[in-house]
């Protein structure tokens, strides 16, 4: 009955391309499958989250900093440190860069289901993965990627299953508690998804008694939560619905269990062009940057992937505009100025 019910759902999709997707997502969460299950007693997404909330603190001591959270992040340094000898350091076979990533977010990481079967990941975060990899290791394809799903991304890193996560990763001060954060490599906002014959026309009200998708441990889930509680979400908007992974809202929307999705614009302008029978509803309603996360005493990581950062951003033939040509520009553009963070002009973090 389940599988009747999404194939009716994903009918806009088209024929092939359309059994081809869900055949990638049975694939990707049945890899994820071992990350997202409960651990000690937990009862799924919502308990997850409500961990996070309880341990999340407060890393920004002041309004400015509150305000501008992207620049607590150290100055760039070619240098090598500890953190970067021990990835140097492992053995042979396992001298690769470990990273968190997406494998379902479709042109930022993800699995290409029309790749000729060798199903490498491939999008605009993982250009960026090489990249680092490229200039720490001199080989962009020493990299072990683990697929993360988003309530977990703070967890791998503090648990060392990862050396870093790139995988559109809000920089925001509750997160910069438990992780240190990489100078920010793209602007976004949060937006509203919903199908393109919804009543819904943005983050408003006419968000009144809709069912929202968020995924557990996402900015978004944060940002909703705090402004219902505010009064600045309109009373009866249902946040109830919360799930491990962004993408799974996508399909809970496409099985009609709910009207409508709350995540980052650019994410969202990705799954819009999955499926062309829903779109983006208003403008973004926050402005946020996506940013490397490491742990928190890596200092020299942290400084290096900021160095990397800076040529990355002076290299005009493959470096990040290159890569927003390549896998952005159809979903956000071909103006990417919006989406570009601004050089950085201070490195407000000192230790």
């Amino acid at each position: 009955m389940q599988e009747r019910r999404l194939r009716a759902g994903l009918k806009g999709w088209g024929g092939v391309g359309a059994m081809a997707l869900l055949c990638t997502l049975a694939l990707a969460f049945a890899l994820l499958l071992p990350l997202t299950q409960p651990h000690d007693g937990d009862t799924g997404g919502q308990g997850l989250t409500r961990a996070v909330r309880a341990k999340a603190g407060k890393a920004c001591t002041t309004p400015a900093i509150e305000a501008a959270p992207e620049k607590q992040t150290l100055s760039p340094s070619g240098a090598d440190g500890a953190t970067i000898a021990a990835i140097k350091n492992r053995p042979p076979e396992r001298r690769k860069l470990m990273v968190g990533v997406d494998q379902n977010s479709f042109r930022w990481g993800y699995r290409d289901p029309n790749s000729g079967g060798t199903g490498d990941l491939e999008g605009f975060d993982i250009d960026l993965v090489r990249r680092i990899a490229q200039d720490i290791l001199g080989d962009p394809n020493a990299v072990q990627f683990k697929a993360i799903p988003t309530d977990q991304r703070i967890p791998a890193i503090e648990d060392g299953r990862v050396d870093m996560v790139v995988r559109t990763m809000t920089i925001n001060c509750d997160r910069l508690e438990d992780v240190a954060f990489s100078a920010p490599y793209f602007r976004t906002g949060q937006q509203v998804l919903a199908p393109k014959s919804s009543t819904v026309k943005g983050y408003d009200g006419s968000l009144a008694r809709k069912k929202i998708c968020t995924a557990a441990g996402s900015t978004a889930n944060t940002q909703l939560t705090g402004d219902k509680a505010a009064g600045k979400l309109v009373p009866s908007a249902d946040l109830r619905t919360e799930v491990p992974n962004q993408l799974d809202c996508l399909v809970r929307l496409q099985l009609g269990e709910v009207d409508a999705v709350v995540t980052d614009g650019a994410l969202a302008a990705s799954q819009a062009a999955q499926d062309p029978t829903v779109e983006l509803k208003g403008d973004p309603f926050t402005t946020e940057y996506y940013g490397v996360a490491m742990k928190k005493d890596a200092d020299d990581l942290v400084r290096r992937v900021n160095q990397i950062l800076v040529e990355y951003r002076q290299d005009k033939s493959a470096g990040w505009q290159a890569s927003y040509d390549r896998w952005l520009s159809a979903t956000l553009g071909e103006d990417s100025s919006t989406s570009e963070p601004p050089a950085p002009a201070e490195y407000l973090r000192t230790s």
